[in-house]
């Protein structure tokens, strides 16, 4: 397993305090450490605050971290990288936790008590001087080769994303750290940004709020700008649910391993697994809209994402038998399962700054027989998954109704593919100042069997999905969605 980094010997920096020891020729598996710091807020602009995780937070408690990395063209020598990116990293970071303490802060868990049936609900504490660990490194691994869409080995990302600091237990509770970042040089060619991210501390939408002040905040040096956006995280916790669904979180199987000694789950080198990124253009997808149509008039919900989503999973199923799968049998169910963002369901809705998660799954399942069949495999992936989703986004309170069924049915051991992303949010707008992303991956998929869904750098209607896949199958997969595209679904059909 990749060694991220060769030392713990870390230094707290603010706007206050910008000086940090510097570590050289710090060497690891293909990275060499440049400089290992902490990153905290302002002095005495933070102070002590405490956030209460919601029912929305706290089923994400024993899941796996989220890992995203950005990466960038920066054609210059490790000199200037380090005399111009690392300040700014560390300058604009500074004052964006300022505003977003919460990455900054430590997930506190307490133990059950004596004879209760379940634990006080956990919260996300900050005291003064707690930071972020921050870490710069140098990557001798080819930066043109990781930005492509070709199927890359899935380890080669694992050194370019940072692990989160082990958790601390104390008298009372646990603790545990929920954000770390890793800032990765290619020289005289780019860098990346890993980031890294416990999935209690946030969803999707507040991930990219909080990208975009710190984007906001390195490019203009100030957080000027990003005050007068009206962009300030909303942390009054407005969600209103049936608090027997706490109880339900806490007492979920599992749940006594973080009283244990908790800590998070890590990406197994140890794998064939490859990744690619496959790209349906707006032309294509409409040509998949009109042939569902056409099929099927009385479909009611035909989304550009929806469309997107059956055609990937319908592919993904029928290029199983090309490595042996033995995990289902014909008549097995296999589901397809979404994250909705909920803030505009409820009534009034929550505003769209509400710091946390809130987000509600869309769950949609099918037989492995009728997504391995021809055309009509993506027919029926479309059709249920388009219904299931125009209900979902309709029924405006049904998760928290019928949240109990819910969630037994979400913890049923069943194969599933999630999906993580949504070109709503344009994940390609983060720029720091030396220019939109020349790729996003999503590293976490290697979790499980999800895949991600995001808008395109080129065009805002065009969609990139990201897979990772055994490579013996992703081969099959290739094959099987251009030849479908050129063939069954094409602009004569």
């Amino acid at each position: 397993m990749y060694i991220l980094i060769a030392s713990r010997l870390e230094c707290f920096i603010s706007l206050h305090n910008p000086t940090c020891t510097i570590q050289t020729n710090a060497t690891t598996n293909m990275l060499t450490v440049l400089e290992n710091c902490r990153i905290s807020p302002p002095p005495a602009t933070v102070g002590e605050r405490s956030l209460p995780l919601t029912f929305f937070d706290t089923i994400w408690l024993l899941f796996f971290p989220i890992h995203q990395v950005f990466f960038y063209e920066f054609p210059h020598s490790k000199q200037h990288f380090i005399q111009t990116v690392i300040p700014k990293l560390k300058h604009s970071l500074s004052i964006t936790l300022q505003h977003f303490f919460p990455f900054a802060s430590n997930l506190i868990v307490f133990p059950k008590p004596n004879h209760s049936t379940f634990a006080r609900n956990p919260e996300i504490r900050h005291v003064e001087g707690d930071s972020v660990v921050v870490t710069f490194v140098e990557s001798d691994l080819d930066f043109d080769d990781l930005t492509g869409n070709h199927p890359r080995e899935c380890n080669k990302f694992y050194p370019l994303v940072p692990l989160l600091p082990r958790s601390t237990k104390v008298s009372d509770h646990v603790s545990i750290p929920l954000f770390s970042v890793q800032v990765t040089l290619f020289e005289n060619s780019g860098f990346s940004i890993g980031l890294t991210n416990h999935h209690s501390l946030c969803d999707a939408s507040t991930r990219f709020n909080f990208l975009k002040a710190w984007t906001s905040i390195a490019r203009n040096g100030s957080d000027e700008l990003f005050l007068s956006s009206g962009s300030l995280p909303l942390y009054d916790r407005v969600i209103k649910y049936p608090t027997i669904l706490d109880e339900i979180h806490l007492n979920q199987p599992g749940i006594e391993t973080i009283e244990a000694g908790y800590q998070a789950p890590q990406l197994d080198s140890h794998t064939d697994n490859v990744r690619a990124t496959v790209v349906l253009t707006q032309t294509r997808i409409n040509r998949l809209k009109k042939w569902l149509r056409t099929q099927q008039p009385s479909l009611e919900y035909v989304s550009s994402f929806s469309v997107a989503c059956a055609f990937v999973w319908s592919c993904s199923a029928k290029s199983l038998p090309h490595i042996g799968d033995k995990t289902l049998g014909e008549d097995d169910i296999e589901r397809f399962v979404c994250a909705v963002d909920w803030r505009s369901r409820f009534e009034p809705p929550i505003p769209q700054t509400y710091f946390g998660n809130c987000v509600g799954a869309c769950i949609t399942p099918t037989t492995k027989s009728t997504l391995l069949a021809s055309e009509k495999g993506f027919l029926v992936a479309a059709e249920l998954f388009g219904k299931a989703l125009s209900e979902t986004i309709k029924n405006k309170e049904g998760m928290l109704k019928e949240a109990e069924t819910w969630l037994k049915k979400a913890s049923e051991p069943m194969p599933s593919i999630g999906v993580s992303g949504t070109p709503k949010i344009k994940i390609y707008d983060v720029d720091f100042g030396w220019g939109r992303p020349k790729k996003h991956e999503t590293v976490s998929l290697d979790y499980n069997r999800s895949i991600s869904v995001n808008a395109c750098k080129g065009s805002s209607t065009d969609i990139e999905i990201g897979l990772s896949l055994p490579s013996k199958q992703m081969d099959a997969f290739i094959t099987i969605f251009n030849d479908e595209l050129e063939n069954t679904f094409s602009e004569n059909e």
